[in-house]
């Protein structure tokens, strides 16, 4: 019986060592079969996402140069052309007709009227048989007291030249200036004065008839000392 229960216990040992190395083998096998797959599926996808680098653009190749020799056409010379002209007729003038209009006959001219004839001469003064003489002296007409204040302030003097117009009656009736002192003031007062005072015995003809005659004469006035 001792001999028996060594064989069976020498086979469990012998049978657990093989189960034993046959599960080790199994699991070797199956982690090694599971690694391979998982680092077979690792590496696909890697192989998936894998990016490319791009090509390198074409280096751009430069144009040859135009042989030396060849000849550039000139530009194209443009010619103007001119616009056409296009001829519009021109329209002719109406001549418009107007009626017949008698015109009136020019006027008359009046005649030349004749030359008109000379006024007849005045008839010529009569004879002076006695001349024309004043009464009193002329120097009392016109003195020194006479002066006109203005021209005396001025120290304006000069000579009057006077012609008198007397009437029959022997009286002055106008007073005419004939050359005058360069002093208005001088002149109008030696008129006015001899108008006033002057007195003449009147002219007579040859029938012994009062006529009327002219006097000339002359004053001087002179700033009194």
């Amino acid at each position: 019986m001792a001999y028996a229960d060594r064989n069976v216990s020498g086979s469990r040992v012998v049978a657990i060592v093989l189960v034993a190395v046959i599960v080790a083998g199994m699991g070797y096998a199956f982690v090694t079969g599971l690694a391979y797959q998982y680092i077979k599926k690792q590496a696909e996808k890697l192989n998936t996402f894998d990016v490319q680098e791009p090509p390198p653009p074409p280096e751009e190749i430069p144009p040859p140069p135009p042989p030396p020799d060849t000849p550039v056409p000139p530009p194209p010379t443009q010619i103007a052309v001119p616009p056409s002209l296009v001829q519009v007729p021109t329209p002719s003038p109406q001549i418009a007709t107007t009626p017949n209009i008698q015109l009136p006959p020019p006027p008359m001219q009046p005649p030349t009227p004749p030359a008109p004839v000379a006024p007849p001469r005045p008839p010529a003064p009569p004879a002076v048989a006695k001349k024309l003489t004043p009464r009193g002296s002329p120097q009392s007409w016109v003195t020194d007291d006479d002066y006109p204040a203005s021209a005396l302030r001025a120290e304006q003097a000069g000579t009057v030249r006077f012609r008198l117009d007397v009437d029959a009656s022997g009286k002055v009736t106008n007073c005419t200036v004939t050359g005058s002192s360069g002093v208005s003031v001088l002149d109008t007062t030696a008129c006015s004065l001899l108008k006033r005072r002057a007195r003449f015995n009147p002219a007579e003809d040859a029938s012994g008839n009062k006529i009327p005659a002219p006097y000339n004469g002359s004053f001087t006035w002179k700033i009194p000392s």
